[in-house]
């Protein structure tokens, strides 16, 4: 039977793939191969948004090789054999072919092969461990990488426990890729495996073990990986403040954004998993998941304003109401509440209500108070804490009666204000 070819595909036919590989196939006609997931996701049908290649060549000779073909060259990991040339900026990872030497569980100092056999056992599953030639022709040096990626299954290379010891952080990839691409049960030697090495976790930057978890939480159903790195231990190093499972919110959101055609939000997903009936121990988890992984301030911000329950959302707001919260709370946490709000939801009937919700923030403008500090100032209200007493007084009002867009209307409110806040002057 003949191995597939991915000739067809965009990314291969695209003019800058082929300045890249035609650069690299120059002095070495058949040394350079597509690796990855850019042939795997192609066998699969699914986005290819990188495009990576693997080569015979030194990585001195690759960038000589993109210097004499014009690309730009950027020797993005020499150490590990990895040079990046760009094509009409679109970058394109190189690494020559290569076996380790020496690992620590994270890190491995490598030695350059021209064997593609050695290359492919050092990779983490067998449908990573796909190649593709110039010409598109598909090559599985270990004879299992199709089968895997057809079949929907991730299986580790050889002795699962010994590619973790390698690197620790292929745990986390093995839920994430089934996530992703897995169907069915997850390979039972991994599952084992991945428990029995999950203590090395602890070796992996947070940093790392955020990018891994907001990856595997964006796939559209999680649910089945979830509970695989529940049962196996991982969770508890990766993510403990999630708990053990169930997690009914989180099964309830996953299911409505797939009923109801929603993109994946990770840091929404995440809330649910923190979410409980107290909303106060749930923002302290919140705040606490935010500030041991490192999240960025306004990640974590979203994720304890997610969480939160003040001014409350359900599905039978008022258009003005629905106003005052987009205001209130911004287009971001608004929608976040809504999904979750509609998540926990039992009453199907519901259904048009919170979908109603969501359309109301779609191209949402915060209106702006139309009233200035020049304005404050010439009601008699000198600058300092009062004025901002006032102002806020005078927004309160404009809120409430719906952003009306009355100049005369607050000016009115705002003489009002100030003559209920200032003290008048001493005689």
């Amino acid at each position: 039977m003949s191995l597939p070819s991915v000739a067809q595909a965009p990314w291969f036919r695209d003019p800058r793939t082929r300045a890249v590989m035609a650069a690299l196939e120059a002095d070495d006609p058949g040394g350079s191969r597509f690796v990855g997931g850019c042939v795997r996701n192609t066998l699969l049908g699914a986005p290819v948004d990188d495009v990576d290649i693997a080569t015979r060549l030194t990585p001195e000779a690759v960038m000589a090789a993109g210097k004499a073909a014009g690309l730009g060259v950027a020797p993005t990991g020499l150490a590990h054999g990895t040079v990046t040339l760009i094509a009409d900026h679109r970058p394109f990872e190189v690494t020559t072919l290569r076996r380790d030497v020496e690992t620590d569980g994270r890190h491995a100092v490598v030695a350059f092969t021209t064997d593609w056999a050695e290359d492919a056992a050092r990779r983490d599953f067998r449908c990573n461990a796909l190649y593709a030639d110039a010409s598109g022709a598909v090559f599985d040096p270990g004879g299992q990488g199709i089968a895997d990626a057809r079949a929907g299954r991730v299986v580790f290379i050889g002795e699962a426990r010994e590619r973790l010891r390698e690197d620790h952080l292929r745990s986390l990839r093995f839920f994430r890729f089934h996530a992703w691409y897995g169907r069915g049960p997850l390979d039972a030697g991994g599952l084992t495996a991945c428990a029995a090495e999950a203590a090395g976790l602890g070796q992996i930057s947070v940093e790392r073990v955020w990018k891994e978890l907001s990856r595997l939480l964006a796939a559209n159903d999680p649910r089945l990986a979830m509970a695989g790195m529940a049962s196996s231990g991982v969770l508890a190093r990766a993510l403990p403040e999630a708990g053990p499972g169930p997690w009914p919110l989180f099964d309830a959101l996953v299911e409505l954004e797939t009923d109801a055609f929603l993109p994946a939000q990770p840091l929404v997903r995440l809330a649910s998993l923190l979410a409980g009936p107290n909303v106060g121990e749930a923002t302290s988890r919140a705040r606490a998941v935010g500030a041991r992984l490192k999240l960025s301030t306004a990640d974590r911000e979203r994720l304890v304003a997610a969480l939160g329950d003040i001014p409350p959302i359900v599905s039978y707001l008022s258009p003005k109401t629905v106003r005052q919260r987009l205001y209130e709370l911004g287009a971001e946490t608004y929608c976040d509440r809504v999904r979750l709000g509609w998540a926990a939801a039992t009453n199907p009937r519901q259904t048009p209500q919170w979908r109603a919700l969501l359309a109301f923030a779609e191209g949402y403008q915060r209106p702006r108070l139309p009233v200035s500090g020049r304005e404050v100032r010439a009601a008699g209200v000198p600058d300092g804490p009062l004025m901002g007493a006032v102002l806020r007084e005078v927004e309160s009002w404009w809120v409430d009666h719906d952003f009306p867009d009355d100049p005369l209307a607050l000016l009115e409110r705002l003489k009002a204000v100030a003559q209920a806040l200032v003290p008048p002057p001493r005689a």
